[in-house]
C-alpha cells in the first residue's frame, strides 16, 4: 500500500509540475516577444524562415500587398481622366494646301475666241482654333492664293489673293459659368479624390486584415501547444496507469481509457497543425508578393506574443472621429459634391443660349492688273496692256497694314420652346441629390452604430479574458484536486480525463479570448476610417 501511494505521490507531483510549468510558459508570458531577430533563417527541409514582429508584416504587405498595388495605381489613372478632360482647351493647329485644276466650255463670248477656258489655282493657309476655360471661344486664320486663267473678261490675272480672318465668340448665359468642359474637369478631379480616398481605405483594410492574421497565427500557434501539453499529461497518466497495471495495482481493462485520452489529444495536434499552416498560408498572401522566390515553402514566426492590455475605450469620441474620417462617408461626400457639378451645369444649361461675336477680317490683292477696255470689243481684250504689278509682299503688307478690313459685332439668340432636356435634366438631378443627402444621414447613422458595435464587441472581449483566465486558473486546481483524490483512491480515472479535457478546453478558450480581444483593438482603430464587417454604402454621383 505505501509502494502505491509512493507511485500516486510521485505521478501527482509531475502532473503538478506539469500544470506549473503550462501555467508559466504558455500565459505567463503576454506581451514578451518570441525572439528578437527578424532575419530570414534556414529551417529544416531548405524552407525560409522569416520571423516578423506585427509591424513588419504590416510594414511588408504596404509595399508588397496585391490588392495595395493594384490601388495605388487608381490615382495615376484619374490623373489622366483629368489630363484628358482639360485637353478639351488645348489649342489647335490647322493648315492646308490645294492645288486646283478647271478646264471647262466657254458659254461666254467675252471670255475670249477659245472654245474653252482654263482655271489653275494654288492656295495655302494656316489656323488656330480654341476654346477657353472661362466658355469663350476663338479662330484665327490665314491664307494666300494664286490664280490663273485664259478667261479674257478678268482685269486681274494672275491673282493673288492674302487674308487674315479672326473670330471671337463669348456665351452670355448659357456655357457662361460652366460648360461641358468646366464639368468633365471638376467631376474628374473629384474622382480623384475619391481614388485618393479609396486607396487610403486600401491601405487601412489591408492593415486590419495582416494585423488580424497575424494574431490568428499566434493564437493557432499557442494552440497547438496547448493541445501538445494536454497530450503530454495524456501521455504521462497513460505511463502512470501502464506502470500500475504492470505491478498489478490495476486492471488491464483500465487502460483502455488511458489510450484513448491520448488518441483524442493526438487528433488535436494534428487539427492544430493543420490550422496552422492554413494561417501561414492566409498571412503570406496579404503580406508577400506571389513571385517573392519560395512564396509557398516559406515559413513565418511571429515573434509577438498575444499580449493583452486592458484599454479603456472613448466609444463617443471614436464615433466623432469616425464621422470625420470614415472613407466610405468622404467617398460619399465626394459624390454629393460631384452632384452637385451636374446640378449647376443642369441648371445653367436651360438658360437662354446667347453669344456675344466679334469678326475682324483683313485681306489684300495682288498679281497683274491689265489694262480696263471695251468688252464688247473681242480685239481690244486680246491685245489689253499690263497697269499695275502688285507683288505678293505687297499684298501681305495690305494685310498687315489693314488696308481694306472688315468688322462685325454680332449677339445670336437661341431659346428652346417648351420643356427641353436640360430642365428633365436638372430636375431628376435634383431629386437624386436629395436623395444622397438622405442616404449620407443613412450612412452616417449606420456608422455610428457600427462603432458602437465594436466599442462593445472591444469591451466583451475584455471581460471574457478575465473570465476565461479564472477558468483556466479554476481547472488547474480542480485537475490538481481530481489527482489528489485519484492518488488517495476515491476518483476513477475518467474524472481526471475529465479534468484534463476541461484544462485544455480553458487553455484554449483563454488564448482564443485574447487573441479576439487583440483583434477587436485592431478593429476599433480600422472602423473609426473604413466599414469593418460590411456596412458602410456607396453614393452615385449624378451623371
Amino acid at each position: 500500500m505505501r509502494q502505491q501511494q509512493s507511485i500516486y505521490g510521485a505521478r501527482t507531483s509531475a502532473i503538478a509540475a506539469a500544470v506549473v510549468f503550462v501555467s508559466v510558459s504558455a500565459f505567463g508570458q503576454t506581451g514578451q516577444s518570441r525572439a528578437s531577430s527578424t532575419a530570414p533563417a534556414a529551417v529544416q527541409g531548405g524552407d525560409t524562415l522569416r520571423r516578423l514582429t506585427v509591424d513588419d508584416a504590416v510594414k511588408i504587405a504596404l509595399e508588397q500587398n496585391l490588392g495595395i498595388q493594384i490601388q495605388r495605381v487608381e490615382p495615376q489613372i484619374q490623373d489622366e481622366s483629368v489630363a484628358q478632360a482639360r485637353a478639351a482647351w488645348l489649342p489647335n493647329l490647322t493648315s492646308s494646301f490645294n492645288k486646283n485644276s478647271n478646264t471647262f466650255q466657254s458659254t461666254n463670248s467675252l471670255s475670249g475666241s477659245s472654245p474653252t477656258v482654263n482655271n489653275a489655282l494654288f492656295s495655302g493657309g494656316a489656323g488656330i482654333n480654341q476654346v477657353l476655360p472661362w466658355g469663350g471661344s476663338y479662330t484665327a486664320s490665314w491664307g494666300s492664293s494664286h490664280s490663273t486663267t485664259t478667261d479674257l473678261s478678268r482685269t486681274f490675272n494672275p491673282v493673288l489673293n492674302s487674308q487674315l480672318a479672326a473670330n471671337y465668340t463669348q456665351p452670355l448665359l448659357r456655357n457662361f459659368s460652366i460648360d461641358n468642359a468646366r464639368q468633365s474637369v471638376l467631376t474628374a478631379k473629384k474622382q480623384r479624390d475619391i481614388s485618393d480616398v479609396t486607396l487610403h481605405a486600401t491601405i487601412v483594410q489591408t492593415s486590419r486584415n495582416v494585423k488580424n492574421a497575424y494574431w490568428d497565427l499566434v493564437y493557432q500557434i499557442d494552440n497547438l501547444k496547448a493541445a501538445q501539453q494536454s497530450l503530454q499529461l495524456a501521455q504521462q497518466s497513460l505511463k502512470d496507469n501502464t506502470r500500475r497495471v504492470e505491478i498489478g495495482t490495476m486492471a488491464p481493462i483500465d487502460i483502455v481509457d488511458a489510450k484513448a485520452e491520448v488518441a483524442r489529444n493526438e487528433e488535436a495536434v494534428i487539427l492544430a497543425q493543420e490550422a496552422i499552416e492554413a494561417a501561414q498560408d492566409n498571412l503570406k498572401m496579404l503580406i508577400f508578393d506571389p513571385s517573392t522566390p519560395g512564396f509557398w515553402s516559406m515559413k513565418i514566426d511571429p515573434v509577438d506574443t498575444v499580449p493583452f492590455q486592458a484599454q479603456k475605450i472613448d466609444a463617443d469620441a471614436a464615433v466623432r472621429n469616425a464621422l470625420d474620417k470614415r472613407a466610405d462617408l468622404r467617398q460619399a461626400k465626394l459624390s454629393i459634391e460631384q452632384s452637385d457639378i451636374s446640378i449647376r451645369y443642369f441648371r445653367n444649361q436651360i438658360l437662354p443660349d446667347i453669344n456675344a461675336q466679334v469678326n475682324y477680317q483683313a485681306t489684300g490683292v495682288g498679281g497683274v492688273q491689265l489694262q480696263s477696255v471695251n468688252i464688247f470689243d473681242p480685239a481690244a481684250l486680246a491685245n489689253r496692256q499690263i497697269v499695275a504689278e502688285r507683288s505678293f509682299s505687297t499684298a501681305l503688307g495690305d494685310v498687315l497694314r489693314s488696308s481694306y478690313p472688315f468688322w462685325s459685332i454680332g449677339f445670336q439668340v437661341n431659346y428652346p420652346l417648351g420643356t427641353s432636356t436640360s430642365k428633365a435634366n436638372l430636375e431628376r438631378a435634383k431629386l437624386q441629390y436629395q436623395q444622397s443627402q438622405t442616404q449620407l444621414k443613412s450612412m452616417q447613422m449606420q456608422v455610428a452604430a457600427q462603432v458602437r458595435s465594436v466599442a462593445r464587441q472591444v469591451e466583451a472581449n475584455q471581460k471574457r479574458v478575465e473570465s476565461a483566465r479564472a477558468s483556466r486558473e479554476l481547472a488547474e486546481q480542480k485537475l490538481a484536486a481530481e489527482e489528489k483524490k485519484f492518488a488517495a483512491g476515491i476518483r476513477e480515472t475518467f474524472f481526471v480525463f475529465q479534468a484534463q479535457r476541461d484544462l485544455a478546453t480553458a487553455r484554449t478558450a483563454e488564448v482564443r479570448a485574447i487573441s479576439d480581444y487583440n483583434k477587436s483593438l485592431v478593429d476599433f482603430e480600422a472602423v473609426q476610417e473604413i466599414a469593418v464587417g460590411g456596412g458602410g454604402g456607396q453614393i452615385t454621383a449624378v451623371r
